[in-house]
């Protein structure tokens, strides 16, 4: 009977883990003003240094449910180097990880003076990750203590290696996550796979005039190596200027192109992986807000409640002078 519950186990954490992405998830997060959380080339990328604290929560209603808190540091070090860190913690049921990365990045500028933005950036993270996979807390293992008592742990450490091209009111941004092979034995020393690697790509524009509202659209596309799926999100935001500030919100959709398939009357139905996400934030001085919603689509679900969360930020050591361009996440 153990040996079955054991499989069974087993089963059910190699194929919702296994696989799963490692490191901070890539949410809806970097709409929040933070494209550095993704990409390591953005580090000192704007004319200010970004301390930014983002705080998400899934499925209040239920016990033990998902949740990602992350801190962030990125800024200018002279005229070429960027520097930044950070500090991350993602629960989720029984497994959780905690890391921290340092990044550097180095920015080329091709600009004729100091206000026309045309700049090429390279960055990399040396992060360190510590994977926990808790089991002592099992209803039902069958009196099995080999399972009733187990956390395994495993840390690793990886890179990520990326670039940033910024022209004016256009940007474009490209990583790899995870580049080395790392064996973690977390969950099953057979079935687990060393790679771990993710590639994301993400470019926009800037429509508009600064003194009425600018619209912003953008993809975010990703790759997940080992498993070969994939998914796009699509962005559109607005700013508009005020007085006493700059408020700014917008809608994205993630579609994911793989499905997962499930029963449904007598039948196999299959379903994508769809979420909208509203984001509102306001900038007032140096201080920087913002709430984000995601909510799921398609027949089935969790629970009827969406994912919340806050991102804290505080812009210092500015630039006295701004490029003369659209690009809100520069300027």
């Amino acid at each position: 009977m153990s040996f079955k519950i054991k499989s069974l186990i087993a089963f059910f954490f190699i194929s919702s883990f296994a696989f799963s992405q490692e490191g901070i998830p890539v949410y809806s997060d970097y709409l929040s003003d933070n494209y550095y959380l993704i990409f390591p080339s953005m580090a000192g990328a704007a004319n200010c240094s970004k301390l930014r604290l983002t705080v998400r929560g899934q499925w209040f209603d239920q016990t033990d449910a998902p949740a990602l808190q992350t801190l962030s540091y990125n800024g200018r070090v002279g005229e070429k180097s960027g520097v930044g860190a950070i500090v991350f913690n993602d629960v989720n049921g029984y497994h959780s990880q905690f890391g921290f990365k340092a990044t550097y990045a180095h920015h080329i500028m091709f600009s004729r003076d100091e206000v026309d933005l045309n700049q090429l950036s390279f960055g990399v993270n040396v992060g360190v990750n510590q994977s926990q996979l808790d089991v002592s807390e099992f209803t039902d293992t069958g009196g099995d203590l080999a399972i009733e008592n187990d956390v395994n742990h495993a840390s690793y450490f990886n890179l990520d290696i990326g670039a940033s091209y910024n022209f004016f009111d256009f940007s474009l941004n490209a990583v790899v996550k995870n580049v080395l092979e790392t064996r973690r034995e977390l969950y099953s020393a057979e079935f687990e796979s060393d790679n771990l690697r993710k590639y994301i790509v993400s470019g926009g524009y800037i429509f508009g005039n600064a003194d009425k509202i600018l619209l912003e659209p953008s993809l975010l596309y990703q790759y997940v190596d080992e498993t070969k799926e994939s998914s796009l999100d699509m962005n559109l935001k607005a700013y508009k200027n005020l007085e006493m500030g700059q408020l700014w919100g917008g809608l994205s959709y993630r579609k994911s192109f793989d499905g997962a398939e499930f029963s449904s009357g007598g039948g196999t139905n299959s379903q994508k992986l769809q979420y909208i996400t509203p984001v509102l934030g306001f900038n007032y001085k140096k201080i920087m807000f913002a709430y984000t919603y995601t909510y799921l689509l398609g027949d089935i679900q969790y629970e009827n409640g969406g994912f919340h969360q806050i991102t804290l930020g505080y812009n210092f050591a500015c630039k006295p002078v701004k490029y003369e361009c659209n690009c809100p996440a520069v300027n």
